[in-house]
């Protein structure tokens, strides 16, 4: 008996194998359902990212307080000296000492420590709270980064363990694995500009196998091959399809021109457009980087590099 489970798909076979026809349906599905996975984990590697630059920049952050802090809480302890040692020394004895030509100095300058000595005050008190929400804040960063690390570490084994099934279920369908394809050997569009250099790019990929979370030089996933297209030309993608639909400008189909970047099964594939109506994507686990139809599934959306 065959059970083959995978992301919600079973194969079950009591006295005969499944046709290679419904197998197929079923290895296709799944390859869809591990592809999901493999961008939520592109995006979890952004964030995660994202999470470490913004914990290093707040830590960077904590000196110039911790030193506004430390002059704050000396400039307090010289009140604090100053007063013990000058004794309680009431506004009402400093204006009726002295002549009476110097008493408008004299309040003048009681006005002044009172003011300074406020500031210093209000100083400490803000710099105190402003250190103390700062703090708080760099521990609320690494704990979150702690969570993500773990949910990533989940993540990246259970694609892991996804794949095996997976590519057991091509070996149970086909025999073996499907080999590495060929490059590509004909004509190439001759597209000036940036968007020329991200098509020259996408196909002297082209033969080279899927791997999640890969952006070459030797392997690909989708977006890891559209963001590697456009590293090529100069600019930057992030390594995600549903941040690159959120990069780039919407473009209608009929305004396509090749390098665009074309969206499919609501952000969980994307390909590049390299005109004539085809497209160079990393189709899914177990295929290369081909050259296809922009009608392989239905398209979601379109975008421009801006």
């Amino acid at each position: 008996m065959l059970a083959i489970a995978i992301t919600g798909t079973t194969v079950t076979a009591a006295h005969a194998a499944p046709s290679t026809s419904d197998l197929t349906k079923k290895i296709d599905k799944a390859s869809d359902d591990l592809e999901d996975v493999t961008e939520s984990y592109n995006k979890m590697r952004i964030d995660l990212k994202a999470t470490m630059a913004a914990e290093k920049k707040l830590a960077a952050s904590l000196k110039p307080a911790q030193e506004a802090l430390d002059a704050a809480s000396a400039q307090v302890g010289n009140i604090a000296t100053t007063s013990y040692m000058q004794g309680r020394v009431g506004p009402l004895n400093v204006l009726v000492s002295g002549s009476e030509t110097g008493l408008m100095e004299r309040m003048s300058f009681l006005e002044q420590i009172a003011r300074s000595n406020q500031r210093d005050i209000d100083a400490y008190t803000e710099t105190t709270l402003t250190y103390a929400e700062r703090q708080d804040a760099l521990e609320a960063t690494r704990a979150k980064q702690d969570k993500q690390v773990k949910e990533l570490g989940a993540r990246k084994a259970k694609i892991e363990k996804d794949l095996k099934k997976l590519l057991a279920m091509r070996k149970a369908a086909y025999g073996k694995p499907q080999e590495t394809g060929s490059p590509y050997t004909g004509a190439v569009p001759d597209i000036s500009g940036k968007a020329g250099a991200a098509v020259r790019f996408a196909y002297a990929q082209i033969g080279k196998p899927y791997s999640y979370g890969a952006d070459g030089p030797n392997s690909y996933d989708c977006s890891g091959l559209t963001s590697k297209a456009w590293a090529a030309a100069g600019e930057s993608l992030p390594h995600n399809a549903a941040a690159q639909y959120s990069a780039t400008a919407r473009v209608s189909r009929s305004d396509l021109a090749p390098g665009d970047l074309v969206f499919y099964r609501s952000l969980g594939h994307v390909a590049i457009y390299v005109g004539d109506g085809q497209v160079i994507d990393a189709p899914r686990t177990g295929s290369t980087v081909s050259k296809r139809t922009i009608n392989l599934m239905t398209p979601y959306g379109y975008g421009r590099i801006r």
